[in-house]
Order: structure tokens, then sequence, then C-alpha cells
């Protein structure tokens, strides 16, 4: 018996192998059918944030093959998808060679859907190949296609797990403009689709490098040998070097498609019928259509179902993970292409300036306000907070017969004393710091004796007091006022911009 994942998926035998996960056929204890379980092989943080990406993927469409449901037992970690069993276009071009044109027109359309619907949910595939393009066992009905595995797959704007000129993806399927180090885009899945349907037609994969070449220095050529005219305009456009050139969407290119497919002779009796075979297998010994014939341990309680008349005794652990299976088992399929691999030193590019970013220049530092002024404007700004305000008594002082003088007013831009004795905080936080309020200190005491001196002082505390409650002016209040509004807001663009 197989190895029990999560108490509900027992994997029964090995049927493929990815970059970072093994694929394997699995039987699905709750729902009662065998599923496709990929189960993550690199147990690193990279590769497991690559596959929490792949599982969050939720797309239900006809022609897409994402993931299910997923589960995850100690340090290992899968998800299921449907189980897919007549291969994969590389199967179909390896047993038939050439596919005749109308049939590519009809794997091509539900192909160029599958992707609209992809790009509809903002993700960017990064992987169309052959390999990666699905098919069901129809014999010889009507193609059904499902386009998988979204491993590197991403969302447009999301954040890359790949370091600086490093590019992820197969080569021999990559777009001009990710070999050039462009951020990824819906053009480059374009491009791969013209590369797999020209790979369908000619029975071979192509040479993208020298087609690029070849369109950049001669522009669009001419059909190759047994490709129709209308068809070929459709797959010469999905190939343009320029992403300007290409077609804009998916939903666009599959128009032209029909177009194109309305425009081609009709088959002929005597062609060949293109008949799509099961190419999974028999099921391991221990497995029925219907089931394990024996009860696993490690299967939940709740879940068991045993097949009438099969053997319910518990069967012994597994053997061997799952992981090391699938790397002792040469028959498990190829070992996917897919990679990242550095990119050449960096040239002219040859691509639209739009499909560069260049990092945002910093702030110029004279731009943030002067500190002295922000400091300064709370004191005149911000009335007194004391309603009545009564002096304190102070030491004799000879009489007078002048008003004490005023505070002085600092502009601005004018050094204060208290931005010359010190800071309040970091000089790089200190201009967005509130100040408290401050009462400026009298003026220093002049020993003075006498009756005159004493009523004199009395006054002036009486018109001090007056002073203090009255408040500034007006015409001083007002534009101090409107200055420390503007402050303020410069101060909060600046905040917005760090």
């Amino acid at each position: 018996m197989g190895e029990v994942f999560a108490g509900r998926y027992e994997l029964a035998d090995p049927i493929g192998r990815g970059g970072v996960g093994a694929v394997w056929r699995a039987w699905d204890h709750r729902r009662r059918r065998y599923v496709a379980a990929k189960v993550l092989q690199q147990r690193d943080a990279h590769s497991l944030l690559r596959f929490v990406r792949e599982q969050a993927l939720r797309i239900d469409h006809p022609h897409v093959l994402a993931p299910a449901s997923w589960a995850a037992d100690d340090d290992k970690v899968l998800f299921t998808m449907d189980l897919v069993g007549g291969g994969s276009l590389v199967h179909l071009v390896g047993d038939y060679g050439p596919l005749p044109p109308a049939f590519v027109c009809t794997l091509l359309d539900q192909l160029l859907s599958g992707l609209a619907a992809v790009h509809a949910e903002g993700v960017i595939h990064r992987d169309i190949k052959p390999a990666n393009v699905l098919l069901e066992a129809t014999g010889t009905g009507r193609p059904r296609l499902r386009l998988s595995d979204f491993g590197i797959a991403m969302r447009l704007g999301e954040p890359r797990l790949t370091e600086t000129n490093l590019v992820v993806g197969t080569p021999g399927y990559l777009a001009p403009e990710q070999m050039l180090g462009s951020e990824p885009d819906f053009p480059a899945d374009l491009f791969a689709v013209g590369l797999v349907a020209l790979y369908l037609l000619e029975g071979a994969k192509p040479d993208a490098k020298a087609l690029v070449e070849h369109f950049a220095d001669h522009g669009t050529p001419g059909p190759p040998k047994g490709i129709p005219e209308p068809l070929w305009q459709v797959v010469a456009t999905l190939l343009q070097p320029d992403p300007d050139a290409r077609f804009r969407t998916a939903t666009g290119a599959r128009k032209a498609l029909a177009t194109a497919a309305e425009l081609l002779p009709e088959p002929e009796p005597d062609d060949e019928l293109i008949e799509i075979f099961d190419q999974l297998g028999p099921l391991p010994p221990g497995f029925a259509p219907e089931g394990p014939l024996k009860q696993a341990s490690g299967v939940a309680l709740e879940l068991v179902e045993p097949v009438e008349g099969a053997d319910t005794t518990p069967a012994p652990d597994a053997g061997p993970g799952p992981g090391t299976a699938s790397h002792d088992d040469p028959g498990t399929g190829s070992l996917s292409d897919t990679g990242s691999f550095r990119l050449p030193p960096p040239q002219e590019p040859s691509t639209p300036e739009r499909y560069r970013q260049e990092p945002p220049a910093p702030e110029p530092y004279h731009r943030q306000p002067p500190q002295h002024a922000v400091e300064q404007l709370p004191q005149a700004a911000t009335p007194s907070p004391y309603p009545s305000y009564v002096p304190q008594p102070q030491p004799p002082s000879e009489p007078s017969s002048q008003l004490p003088p005023h505070q002085p007013y600092f502009s601005p831009h004018t050094p204060t004393p208290s931005a010359t004795t010190g800071h309040r905080g970091d000089a790089s936080t200190a201009s967005y710091t509130t100040q408290n309020a401050q009462v400026p200190p009298p003026p220093p005491p002049r020993p003075v004796s006498g009756a005159p001196a004493q009523r004199h002082r009395a006054s002036r505390s009486r018109r001090a007091g007056r002073s203090r409650r009255s408040g500034p002016p007006a015409k001083v209040a007002i534009p101090m006022l409107l200055l420390a509004l503007a402050c303020y807001a410069v101060g909060f663009w600046a905040l917005t911009r760090v």
C-alpha cells in the first residue's frame, strides 16, 4: 500500500516530476476518486514560497488545470488537481509528428481560452511549453486541452522571488524581453503560445533565438512549408520580437485564430485520425479503479469505506516517502527543464522603455522644511492654554517710566535661541515632532527698592496679564496661523514621499 498523507490522500504511484515537486496518482479517501497530487520535493524556504503561491491559485475554467485542495503533514506539503490521463503535447507530437492545421487550430483555441481566463485573474504563467499543456484521454473525439503547472506563475506587479539578473523559465520558450531582464508581462505568455503553435505544426522544437534574429533583420518571413497562409499570419503575430507588435490580449489572438480557421481547406477523408491515448498506464498492485484493495494505516477512521469483498486488514506502514520513490524510480517521467539561470551582461535594450522600470530618485534634502521654523511656529500659532495668567512675585526692580520690552519675534527663517542651544529629539524626526507651547520667561530682575517701584511693578503686572489674556494682534496671529498650516502641509507631503 502507498503512503497516506494527512490522513486523506493515499499515494499510489508517481506519474511525473517537475521543477519543485513530484506528481503522484493518489486516492482521495474523502471524495472517493483518484487525483493528481503534487508533493514538495525541496523543503527550503524559497521552494515553499513558490509552492504556497501555486496552491493559492483558484481558477475555475475547463481548459485550466489549477490546484483544487492542499494538505500539510509534518514537514511535507502537497496540493491536488484533477487527474488528466492523456499525456501532454509532447506525447501527442511524439506519436504523430506534425499535426494537421485544423487540429492545431482547435488546440490553440482552447489554449488561448484558458490563458485568457488566467490573465483575467491578473496571473502571468511564465512557463507555457508543450510539456505543461495536458490532454484528456478522449480517443478520436474532440480533444480537450488543460493548461497546467503554475509553479513559477505570479500576479502582475507581485514581488518576484528571484534575485536580480536571474530569469526563470524554460530555455527556448522565453520571450526576447525576458532575456533582457524586463518585468514579466502578458505578452511574454503570448510569445510562448506562438512557439507552441510552431512546435505542433512542424513536429519539432523551434529555434526561438534564430526566429527572433530573422524577424528583427528581415521582417516577417513567409509561411513555412505545410502551414497555410492565414494560420501563419496569426502565428507570426504571436512571434513578433517587439511586444507591442503582438496581440494585446489572448482574447484578441483567439478571434484572429477563429477567422483564420474559417479560411483553411476542409480535411480530406483519407487524412489520418488523431487519437489521444491514456498515457498513465495500469494501476499499481493493491489498487483498483474503485480505490485501494486494503485499508492502509494512517487513514482517518471517518473516511474509511472499504471496497465490497476487499481485504480490510490494515496494511503495515508504507515504505520510503514520496520524495525518495520519485528519485529512485526511472519511469516516473522526465525531470522538468524549467529553472533559473543568470542573464548575460546588460546590453542596449531592443524593447520599448515602458518595459524597463527605474528606481525613483531620492528626494533632495533641501525640500524638507527648516527645523527651527517648525519648532518655533507652535509658540506663535498655539494660544496660551491658561485662561487667566497670574504673574509670580518678582524681586523689586528700580522705578522706570517705560513699559518692559516685548519678547522679540523670530522669523521662520531666523534661528531661535532654542535652535542654537539644543534640539528636542533626533535631527531626522525633530521637524515632524509636535512641540509643547511654552511661555517666554520674564526679563531678568533688577535689584531696586522703594514704594514707587512696588506701585510700578503692580501696574506692569496688570498690563502684562491683560496683554497675555488678549493674545497677539490679529495682523500678526493670522499670517502666523497661515504659515503654520503651510508648514504642516509641507511636512505631511514630505512624510508621504519617504
